[in-house]
């Protein structure tokens, strides 16, 4: 089903069996998922870290004996509680499972069934439809964005994927709420501030009479995103002439010491990286997109803009012959 959406979805597998490892990469191939592997001496410092993933995969023997595998199970959980743990079980059985196990694993399988896996990928990560146009729509209207504003970079992108982390990416981003009758919720755009003034600073384009500083960071990013909200609007969220009455809100909260934010929802984010490349030096910024639909989502109600001839006759982009 992943495949279909055209999304994916990076997890940690942190399983050293040899003897399993194809089948679990053909499993991750079938289902749209990037598997990541790591060093045991480093899962914890890669909890840390702003590696955005979308499941842990865990074997019970990795990290030598079933006891010391479960204590890791209870730190990742500790230092990434939104992050689903999957539990691969070989020797062992779920009456061998400590108390606390059914509050951090959410899904528990063997080698020789990988059904139970497969339905928790499905719950936990890909339980939001995207539907294909939508996600096409974004890349476009995004790349169009940064281009217009980055003339002179070459921007590219990276394939769309689904994360049930919160963390933060770079030192600042900007918020924008997405409202219509298919969906509520907000826009995240991220960057990290040196990487934009380093292109800024050595830019023969920008105006000598401009101070580089923190604020031009936050003008850029702040242009980016009314682009993108505004391309998002004509092509995906109609004007019917009424506006739905919303009242309710969560708490989004942030922890900038922790880069950790929280919309107040569980569900998995939609995520879209960028690469703004400047050939001439080398250089590239990376921008983090993230959309949060936490208080409405219905696909069902979704559909593309289409716009007329006389629309695009009264726009410019086509003329009569």
């Amino acid at each position: 089903m992943a495949n279909d959406k055209e999304l994916v979805s990076k997890v940690l597998i942190l399983d050293g069996s040899v003897e399993h490892f194809e089948k679990i990469k053909q499993f991750c191939d079938q289902n749209g998922l990037i598997g990541l592997k790591v060093n045991v001496t480093n899962v914890l410092s890669i909890m840390s870290t702003n590696v955005d993933l979308g499941a842990i995969l865990l074997a019970e023997n990795y990290c030598g004996s079933f006891h010391d595998s479960m204590e890791l199970a209870m730190q990742i959980h500790s230092a990434r509680p939104e992050l689903p743990i999957m539990l691969r079980m070989e020797s062992y059985s779920v009456d061998d499972l400590p108390a606390w196990s059914n509050h951090i694993f959410c899904a528990i399988y063997r080698i020789e069934n990988l059904e139970p896996l497969r339905k928790a990928v499905e719950d936990y990560i890909f339980t939001l439809f995207y539907p294909s146009v939508l996600v096409r729509g974004i890349n476009e209207i995004t790349t169009s964005a940064l281009s217009s504003q980055f003339k002179h970079l070459k921007v590219s992108n990276q394939i769309p994927y689904i994360v049930k982390d919160k963390i933060i990416f770079g030192e600042v981003f900007s918020l924008i709420p997405l409202e219509s009758n298919w969906c509520r919720g907000y826009m995240m755009l991220q960057a990290e501030e040196q990487e934009i003034l380093n292109i800024y600073e050595n830019d023969d384009l920008w105006s000598q009479d401009h101070t580089i500083s923190f604020r031009t960071v936050n003008n850029i990013l702040s242009e980016v995103t009314n682009l993108i909200w505004g391309g998002f609007k004509s092509r995906f969220i109609s004007d019917d002439g009424h506006r739905m009455a919303y009242y309710s809100q969560v708490p989004i909260v942030i922890n900038h010491a922790h880069k950790y934010i929280s919309f107040g929802s569980e569900n998995p984010q939609l995520c879209f990286k960028y690469q703004l490349i400047d050939e001439s030096r080398n250089h590239v910024i990376y921008m983090d997109q993230r959309f949060i639909f936490n208080l409405n989502w219905s696909p069902d109600d979704f559909k593309e803009i289409q716009a007329s001839v006389d629309d695009l006759v009264d726009t410019g982009e086509l003329e009569l012959f």
